[in-house]
């Protein structure tokens, strides 16, 4: 079993952080809620408040990592221009997909959220988390602002959710590939 060096970064980019954020987030929510609901009979405790402000903190880190790796490693792969004249545009995903009328849409709709509206998912958790970490302690005082922080969240998950079926979308109708080949895997002979 092989696979391209470009491939191993889409994987990683998509499969590996992507989901890792999607799982982390769909956790930070329901703790979130569960934590700050107002009918809630308990009190956080500070060690909770100190693992969700280190949770949403990392959760952060990862968003970034997520759409820095898609930004600068695998769209300009993806916006490769091809040379003149060449009729095989299996390399150059993004004339790949333009080039044909059932696809085109595909790159207008599908690249163009994950090109801007994807920046909304780390800079909401962003904003989530440094609230949380500024007010921690006051969030169950402050409904408004414990709605705001959980609103942006979920705003963060959404946003990262439909750039992954996006991603994933425009993966399978026009894979990124190229650089040198990974074997993962022997195959046995029969």
């Amino acid at each position: 079993m092989e696979m391209t060096t470009r491939g191993l970064w889409t994987l990683l980019h998509g499969m590996g952080f992507g989901t890792l954020y999607l799982l982390a987030c769909s956790f930070a929510i329901v703790e979130l809620y569960r934590r700050y609901k107002p009918d809630s009979l308990q009190p956080i405790s500070i060690e909770d408040q100190t693992f969700l402000g280190r949770w949403l903190v990392v959760m952060a880190v990862v968003a970034w990592v997520t759409v820095l790796t898609g930004a600068y490693a695998i769209y300009p792969w993806y916006r490769a221009v091809p040379p003149a004249g060449t009729a095989a545009l299996n390399a150059f995903p993004q004339g790949l997909l333009k080039s044909n009328p059932s696809t085109i849409g595909w790159h207008a709709i599908g690249m163009e959220w994950k090109e801007h509206i994807a920046w909304t998912t780390p800079i909401s958790i962003t904003m989530a988390a440094s609230v949380f970490l500024r007010y921690r302690r006051c969030l169950t005082n402050y409904p408004q602002l414990r709605a705001a922080v959980l609103i942006f969240v979920f705003a963060s998950f959404a946003s990262a959710g439909i750039a992954g079926f996006f991603g994933a979308e425009l993966n399978k109708r026009a894979p990124v590939e190229g650089g040198g080949m990974i074997k993962l895997m022997q195959g046995s002979e029969r």
